[in-house]
């Protein structure tokens, strides 16, 4: 099960994941930043179709390709229920830090806690860690977790925007990634990867 990361959207070192099923042929894009002509190119190197567009929630710098990529892929465009609203309204998805309005289209897949998004043999599960937004997930996979911007390297998200609140960030965290085993890798939404051992033992925000 491969996972391909890219960096599309350089000012804001933000990360764009690609997983997918060699088996299936079928694949998925995580928080596609920018430039989706260069994912579609990616994927078809790499031999796999898209079949979802998953964003960990609905800040400008994770969304930006999703009308586009939607258009040349059809794929199913996926986020959590309380994030939904930032994909069509620029001030709610802080697209004033990117530098223009950022508008996207709406998700065909409304995401709740314990959903699981089926890619082939690969299953992701849905965790609802609200706190850097209201509507931030994870998404966990067998050995591995994509945190978005809620775990970062010996970081959290950041919690000083309208919908964001610091104590149910680490609550979340705590409950939800912290009770992963200490070997499962983390690829977070900036920033190289990390595992959920090293950030319990080294993470500067719980302790």
């Amino acid at each position: 099960m491969p996972i391909k990361r890219m960096i599309l959207l350089a000012e804001f070192e933000t990360n764009t994941y690609l997983i997918w099923d060699k088996v299936s042929g079928l694949g998925a894009v995580i928080d596609p930043a920018n430039n989706a002509q260069t994912i579609v190119d990616e994927a078809e190197k790499l031999g796999f179709t898209i079949k979802y567009i998953i964003n960990t929630h609905g800040h400008a710098d994770h969304i930006g390709a999703n009308s586009e990529l939607k258009k040349l892929t059809g794929a199913t465009l996926c986020i959590h229920e309380d994030d939904s609203e930032k994909l069509k309204n620029p001030d709610l998805n802080l697209s004033s830090f990117v530098g223009f309005p950022i508008t996207t289209v709406k998700a065909d897949r409304l995401l709740k806690e314990g959903d699981e998004i089926n890619i082939g043999n690969i299953s992701l599960k849905v965790l609802h860690t609200p706190g850097h937004s209201k509507g931030c997930i994870c998404l966990a996979g067998d050995g591995f977790v994509f945190s978005g911007d809620t775990l970062f390297f010996e970081s959290i998200g950041r919690y000083d925007f309208p919908d964001s609140d610091g104590d149910l960030l680490r609550k979340g965290i705590e409950e939800k990634l912290f009770v992963l085993p200490d070997a499962t890798k983390v690829y977070t939404g900036h920033g190289g990867p990390t595992t959920i051992g090293h950030e319990k033992k080294h993470n500067p925000f719980f302790f």
